[in-house]
This record gives C-alpha cells, structure tokens and sequence, in this order.
C-alpha cells in the first residue's frame, strides 16, 4: 500500500470527520497526507475546523489505526476506494454526503451501466421472495447488477437469486468486513464475492450497530439507478431507502400489495404518493428506464458523430466513458455552467448523438 492509501485511511479515522470535512480537508490542505502535516494556524484556515476538531486531528490515534487497518486489507485483499479514485463508484462520488472512502471486497465492476437496488421487509410472504426470484431472473438479459443490504427477508432473497442466475450482486452492510452479519449468511456472502462483492464504509473492527443501518442505506439508494421495493410496512429501513433515493434523483419503484396487508403498506403508500412507480414485473422497469436487453447500439455509429463543437466534444468523451452520467456529474467534470451545459445537451439532442433519460440522466444513442 502507497501513502497516498495510508493517509486516506486515517483521515477517515480522525474522531468527528466526516464526508464534509474530510472533502474541506482535502481541498484546502492538497492531500490527505498535507493534512497530517498542516500547521495549527492552517488548519485553522478550514471552515468547520475548530479547536475540537483541530485537537482530533493533531493528537488523535488516526496513524496507528491506519496502520493497523491496512495490515488487515492487505492480509484480506481488500481494496480502498477513496473518493477520488477512478474506481470509486461514480454514483455516489457528487452525492454531499456519500462516504469519501469505502472498502471492497469482490470482483464486480461498481461503475457498471445499469444498477438495480431491491429492498424490503425482514419478514417476506412467499409471494414476496418468488416475486424477487422471478424479478432477478429478468433482470439478467439487461446486465444489471443488484445492490442489497445483507438482512435478513428481501435483501438475501434477492442475493441469493441472483447468485442462482450468475447476476453480479452487491451486499452493502453496516459493519467492517472482518465478520458477515447476520452470521446465516457468511456462505451467500463468500460467494458473492466471486460475482459481486461486498462494500462498506466502515473500518474492520465496527460493530453492526443499529444506528449504522440508516447510514448503510444512502451507499444502497445512492449506487443505483433504480430502487426497488418488493415488501414492506409503513415505517422501517426500506421506506427510509426510498425517501433517499428520491432525494437522490434515483427512479423508485414499489410492488403493489393488497390494500389490507401489513408487508405491502409501505409500497401502496409509496405509489399512492407517487414517489414510486407501480411495478408488477420487470417489463414495467425496463419501460421506465428505456432499457434494451440488446447491448447493440442502435442509431448512429459513435465513430461517425456529426460535427461537434469543442464542449459538445467534452460531453461525449465523458459519455464514452461511462455510458450513463446525471447532469450534475457531467457538470462538474466538464466545469460548464448550467445555462452552457443546458445548451450543449440540447444541441447534443438535436444532433442525435445523447438522449435523456428519467431524473435527468443523459446516455450516447
């Protein structure tokens, strides 16, 4: 492990830093390390910085922590994705409060075109877990990967499926990754690591508290492009996951249930309030995010795009990249104003080289 990797680590380490601070950090001292080294008038310098924070960051256990934290990746092959890593999931990187460093355990690409999270209740019917079966069944032709949460009902039922149908998968869990919780799902987890992965936010000896469960759900909400919500009640974690992904700008999507069911409240009232689009198989889904199950480009072939201007030209190296970006991530790496970016995409539209996609997302056609 470089220093680069040791200094991201025990910055995250520092008592009280969080993803706001932390980014502060980082931009106005020029790196994780200029951190450790910064003198007490620089730090001082930080906004949010004060005598509290400036004592955590001076004479906290951060550097031998980290020290400690990277032995047990190196011994586990775990990766570290600091958000300003290429690696690091480019869906979460502008959300303001995604985590600005992650752990990875597994082999799936988290930039991937088209992610899928499906959640719900901790208590299922059978007709809940054969829908999510069946839900992962169509989603394979789409190549979509499936992020899910670990627990208990919905969240393992969808892992399992899509580890029956070779569908990478994503287990997001509130705890280091030296232990699996629950415990019941240590084999499911092991292999989702050979086609998918787990991630966490969270050094390896955190404990799977329950105040880390709600904090899990935004990395789960912020990586997809689509929520799904199979079962559950008025109240609980897979409500609070669906507000987040709504603020997010993410499509939500609720099976419906009958109007007396407990396990269904919570989807009924989500697309009675229309925060989430009825959806009773996978069809509704790909019809919504104007999905094909073909990767064959149609249209226009890239290498033959009519003349572009020069900001016309930065979009659609930025798309080529990463064939599906929402406007704000195509803003802030191309540094165009908004009025600007909105007539390039426009133009871009005209000329039919990008279309728009639901919650203002823009692919190359």
């Amino acid at each position: 492990m470089n220093d680069d990797i040791f200094y991201q680590v025990a910055l995250t380490l520092i008592p009280k830093v969080g993803a706001v601070t932390a980014r502060n950090l980082m931009s106005y001292c020029g790196g994780a390390k200029a951190v450790f080294e910064a003198t007490a008038k620089e730090l001082n310098g930080v906004p949010g910085i004060g005598p509290q924070l400036l004592h955590n960051i001076r004479n906290s256990d951060a550097l031998f922590m980290a020290e400690r934290e990277l032995n047990f990746i190196e011994a586990h092959g775990i990766q570290v994705l600091f958000y300003t890593d290429p690696e690091y999931p480019q869906r979460l990187r502008h959300l303001p409060d995604s985590p600005p460093l992650l752990y990875y355990k597994g082999s799936a690409d988290l930039n991937t075109k088209r992610t899928v999270a499906i959640v719900g209740t901790r208590r299922p019917s059978p007709q809940g877990v054969h829908f999510c079966e069946e839900l992962v069944e169509g989603l394979k032709p789409y190549n979509a990967m499936v992020v899910s949460g670990l627990a208990f009902g919905i969240d393992i039922a969808a892992h399992r499926a899509c580890i029956a149908n070779e569908v990478p998968t994503i287990g997001c869990v509130a705890h280091g990754l030296e232990r699996i919780y629950p415990a019941q799902h240590t084999h499911a987890a092991l292999e989702m690591v050979e086609n998918g992965g787990l991630l966490s936010e969270y050094p390896s000896q955190t404990k799977p508290d329950r105040e880390r469960f709600p904090m899990r759900n935004r990395i789960i909400a912020g990586l997809c492009d689509a929520l799904i919500v199979v079962e559950t009640q008025r109240q609980g974690g897979s409500m609070i996951s669906a507000k987040m992904a709504n603020d997010y700008h993410r499509d939500v999507f609720a099976v419906p249930g009958r109007i007396r069911d407990k396990s269904s409240a919570g989807c009924n009232l989500l697309i009675k309030s229309h925060r989430a689009n009825l959806l009773e198989s996978v069809d509704d889904l790909a019809y919504v995010m104007r999905w094909e199950k073909s990767d064959v480009q149609k249209g226009i072939q890239r290498e033959l795009f009519p003349d572009l201007t020069p900001g016309e030209e930065a979009i659609v190296a930025l798309l080529k990249q990463q064939d599906l970006l929402p406007v704000d991530q195509i803003s802030a790496a191309t540094q165009q104003s908004n009025s600007e970016l909105a007539a390039l995409l426009l133009g871009l539209e005209f000329k039919g080289v990008v279309r728009t996609l639901p919650g203002k997302r823009y692919t190359l056609v």
